[in-house]
């Protein structure tokens, strides 16, 4: 199964607002992953073992390394409305005191770090509008997990943005560890990552 377009909506002055409304409404099936990218509401299935393989051996390894106060999450919708965008990052690391008490989403720009590893269905919303909203929201660092390159599978570690766009810090292929530069000073070792 694919990921499926919701809708569009109409380019007017409140298409945040509506996005929302439309976000909030969608009855997707239990599991499933619901965002905003780029105005588009869209569901996309539930992510296959090795995807959530993956994203256990990454947060276990970051819950070593961040700093006291901060938590990895899972499930946090992190917003940019600059960018239309309501994104659900595979993981987020985020200083607990920066996450909105009782409300639906956080602001992107408080993340200090977001992981995506792709899905076959919507890798290229990883690689590209995902890309592009979590600089222009100024995120320190993106780390992207790509079992689904063509070739073999990749990852790619972004940072110092700067006018909506990330630098490459870092690129190589599973198996080679990561150096996830502070405040997590981390090797991230890949060799143990499920290969497709």
């Amino acid at each position: 199964m694919s990921a499926l377009a919701v809708e569009h909506p109409p380019l007017s002055g409140d298409d945040w607002d509506s996005a929302v409304a439309l976000w909030k409404g969608t009855g997707a099936p239990k599991g499933c992953k619901v965002e905003i990218i780029e105005g588009i509401v869209t569901v996309a299935p539930p992510p296959v073992n090795d995807h959530n393989l993956i994203a256990d051996l990454v947060q276990q390894r970051l819950y070593s390394v961040v700093p006291d106060g901060w938590g990895v999450f899972q499930t946090l919708n992190v917003a940019i409305p600059s960018r239309d965008g309501l994104y659900v990052p595979d993981l987020a690391v985020v200083p607990r005191k920066a996450i909105p008490r009782g409300e639906n989403f956080t602001p992107a720009d408080v993340a200090e770090l977001v992981v995506e590893i792709t899905s076959r269905s919507n890798a290229v919303h990883d690689r590209v509008a995902k890309l592009n909203g979590y600089a222009t929201a100024g995120i320190p660092l993106y780390l992207l997990i790509d079992p689904h390159a063509t070739g073999s599978p990749t990852i790619h570690l972004y940072g110092e943005p700067c006018d909506g766009a990330y630098r490459v810090l870092w690129a190589g292929k599973f198996g080679e560890a990561v150096p996830v530069p502070a405040p997590f000073d981390l090797a991230l070792d890949t060799f143990s990552f499920p290969r497709p």
